[in-house]
């Protein structure tokens, strides 16, 4: 009796892992897998071609049913990254060395997908709730992913992965933050619980989506603070009301003290506001963070305020309180006892808070993908590392990410921030390691390409690289670019 002969298993080198691959099974990164005994790769290379294009299967019969048909930045044929393979082990040049010329300037991209473990994502919230203190922890399954930065205007702001969460935790803060970096990163939602034990905050975070906090859909970011919305919007209160405070977590405005009140000629009301006084009409600390008006924990804004100064206030006096989005507003008149009591609000200023929602942005989480194109990367690039970041920081050559513009930052090495929803969809990869695996593309002339020690022997005119199976996605109109004369520092007589 003939006994049945396993396939063997085939070896994958795409990352340190080095996968034995059987037939028709996956590596553990799920982007590579042994098909009838050859590697090959379960997502296709992507190009950027001008005019409409149909999208062709990698393989032969597989579905492309999950691209969601997103466009990236560029706008000529532009071979990216994605799909496109890594360098590793190190000493290989590119998966794809590309020449084309442009403008009648010979041009060459590098191509590579770049195994990160240097890395993270830098995630902007457009609310006013507050989600956690400065340098509260960030937490998904019950790991640590990060923590909170220092909000911006209108917006928090979250730091997540990076090599301390990846490498240097325990191998499950490893795993779920590799996973939680990847869903960000590809446009999937993210359940985060921010916070210590009992001062939790649950958020869902998804690029391009509102956020949800303790399962409320957040709608607008704040159209400014409160001094800045006193300062946009009185002519819609002159002649409607004695005066205005504007609720806010960071500074609350007040109508008659601020010095647009003066200009406008608002007389004193006697107001008094508890929290701390800045500069006139312009108030600090009024109460403590939260999800109510403004930013703040309050459900009844009268609690910020102190009693009137009979000696300015009247009875009759018309008091308007609205949040920094408009969504909240309230209209008070001073009793004989100079105490606010609740009317109903006006139709002129109910039409001024609609006025301060319209000029609320939509709220919206942004994901920046952030990493550092390290030593192995460069090599395939060039012999000589160095030169690269050079050339980068010179503005010869442009760094893109799956055809998106990239963000370098100034200082040493090639650290770059790009914002995911630039890029086209499931950009972005992994290995066990764990770390991600992203998309790069150097782009140069030919002439600088051959200075800076690059593998010019591998290079291949765009026409001749096999994109059969591609996906090809049309340019965004929006975008730049990766090979437009105004990315680089030199001149035609160069």
């Amino acid at each position: 009796m003939q006994e049945d002969v396993k396939p063997e298993k085939i070896r994958c080198d795409a990352c340190p892992v080095m996968c034995y691959i059987a037939d028709g099974k996956s590596g553990a990164c799920d982007r590579y897998a042994n098909h009838s005994g050859e590697l090959v790769r379960l997502d296709p290379l992507t190009v950027i071609q001008q005019g409409e294009q149909d999208v062709v299967p990698f393989l032969s019969g597989a579905s492309t049913d999950d691209w969601g048909g997103d466009i990236i930045k560029g706008d000529r044929q532009f071979v990216t990254a994605v799909g496109a393979g890594t360098t590793y082990p190190d000493y290989k040049p590119a998966p794809f060395i590309v020449s084309q010329q442009v403008e009648g300037v010979d041009m060459v991209t590098v191509v590579t997908e770049g195994i990160f473990s240097y890395c993270g994502v830098k995630v902007k919230i457009d609310t006013d709730r507050h989600i956690g203190h400065e340098r509260d922890v960030v937490r998904v399954d019950g790991e640590p992913i990060g923590h909170v930065m220092t909000s911006e205007y209108g917006s928090k702001m979250l730091s997540l992965g990076g090599v301390e969460h990846l490498t240097g935790g325990s191998k499950k803060e490893g795993r779920v933050t590799c996973d939680a970096l990847l869903r960000l990163c590809n446009r999937e939602a993210v359940t985060m619980t921010i916070g210590d034990e009992g001062h939790e905050t649950e958020i869902v975070v998804q690029a391009g989506q509102p956020p949800i906090i303790n399962g409320d859909v957040e709608r607008l970011m704040r159209v400014g603070c409160g001094s800045a919305t006193i300062g946009m919007f009185p002519k819609q209160w002159i002649g409607f009301v004695d005066e205005v405070v504007v609720v806010d977590d960071h500074i609350t405005g007040v109508l008659s003290e601020h010095e647009t009140g003066k200009q406008l000629k608002v007389p004193p009301t006697g107001i008094r506001i508890k929290g701390r006084r800045s500069t006139p009409g312009r108030y600090f600390q009024v109460a403590n963070p939260g999800t109510g008006w403004g930013g703040t924990d309050i459900d009844d804004p009268l609690v910020i305020l102190g009693d009137f100064n009979p000696k300015i206030a009247w009875e009759g006096l018309r008091l308007f309180m609205v949040s920094t989005t408009g969504l909240q507003c309230a209209y008070y008149e001073l009793d004989a006892d100079l105490r606010p009591q609740n009317k109903q609000v006006p139709e002129q200023l109910a039409v001024s808070a609609a006025l301060i929602a319209e000029n609320c942005e939509p709220s919206v989480c942004s994901v920046l993908f952030m990493g550092g194109a390290g030593g192995s990367l460069r090599a395939g690039v060039t012999e000589n590392p160095v030169r690269l970041t050079r050339s980068v920081k010179e503005a010869l050559t442009h760094v893109t990410c799956g055809g998106a513009e990239a963000y370098v930052w100034p200082g040493g090495g090639i650290t770059v921030m790009v914002d995911v929803m630039q890029m086209p969809s499931n950009s972005f990869g992994y290995v066990p390691t764990p770390a991600l695996v992203a998309p790069i593309e150097f782009t140069l002339r030919v002439k600088d390409y051959a200075t800076l020690g690059g593998h010019v022997g591998h290079m291949k005119a765009v026409s001749e690289i096999d994109a059969e199976g591609a996906r090809r996605l049309p340019p965004n109109p929006k975008a730049g670019d990766p090979m437009a004369r105004a990315n680089y520092r030199w001149t035609e007589n160069d």
